[in-house]
C-alpha cells in the first residue's frame, strides 16, 4: 500500500476549491489567481505527500507579490 493511501492529502482541498472556482467562472483560469496560489502554497510545502500536486509547477507565483500584498491589505481593512 503506497503513503497515498494511508493518509488524508494535505492539499486536496486546495484542489478541490480550484475546480469549484474554476467552475463558478466558466473555467477562466485569471479569475482563480487566488486560489491557483494557495495551491501551490501547500504544494511547495507538501509536494512530497500530496498526490494532487502532481503537475503543479511551483516555480511561477500566480499572483505578483505587489497583488497578494494588496489582496491581504483589503483583508485586513475589512477586519
Amino acid at each position: 500500500m503506497s503513503q497515498y493511501n494511508t493518509k488524508k492529502d494535505p492539499c486536496k482541498a486546495n484542489a478541490c476549491r480550484i475546480q469549484a472556482c474554476l467552475k463558478e467562472n466558466n473555467y477562466q483560469e485569471d479569475k482563480c489567481l487566488e486560489v491557483l496560489e494557495q495551491m501551490r502554497q501547500c504544494c511547495l510545502k507538501w509536494h512530497k505527500q500530496s498526490l494532487c500536486c502532481s503537475g503543479i509547477y511551483l516555480e511561477r507565483p500566480y499572483i505578483k507579490s505587489e497583488e497578494k500584498q494588496n489582496k491581504e491589505e483589503k483583508i485586513k481593512e475589512k477586519r
